[in-house]
């Protein structure tokens, strides 16, 4: 199985780009990873935000290959600890054939056919952040994940 983190828009702020890099290198050592950046649409301006979600849940939706199983982080997901966390990627790890997708929208959120897509809904914490924050806490829970499962120091309890 390879877990992938499907995200829209790059990230400009270097101190971001290289602390998800740290964590990719990291999850290296355990499972296949990826991050697919699905580019901005041009010309926002011009559309509505119902527009906006539209055009970015087309492009989501075309980066999704047969047999995805696919988790939607939603402010209105499941939330877990970190060692839940942790047993649910050892859960996915045994059950999902291919890829383990994640799928953080854009500014506005996702389409209504994006969640029509989604197997499941999972937030990373009740609070509102940037989409570049969630997408470093989101590759360092994954790398705790691993630790945790690999009985490994780096999570305290």
């Amino acid at each position: 199985m390879k877990i992938s983190l499907l995200v829209i828009g790059k990230t400009d702020a270097g101190y971001f780009i290289d602390a998800v890099s740290e964590y990719q290198k990291r999850l290296e050592h355990y499972i296949p990873f990826e991050m697919q950046i699905i580019p901005d649409i041009k010309n926002t301006k011009s559309l509505t935000v119902s527009q906006q979600k539209e055009k970015e849940g087309e492009l989501i939706l075309k980066s999704l290959q047969p047999g995805d199983y696919v988790v939607l982080l939603d402010e209105k997901g499941r939330e877990y600890s970190s060692i839940q966390f942790a047993s649910y990627i050892e859960k996915k790890t045994h059950t999902v054939a291919k890829r383990l997708v994640f799928v953080i929208g854009g500014p506005y959120g996702l389409s209504g056919a994006v969640y029509e897509k989604s197997n499941e809904k999972l937030t990373l914490s009740r609070m509102t952040f940037s989409h570049q924050m969630v997408r470093l806490i989101f590759v360092e829970q994954l790398y705790r994940a691993m630790t945790i499962l690999n009985n490994e120091p780096y999570h305290h309890e």
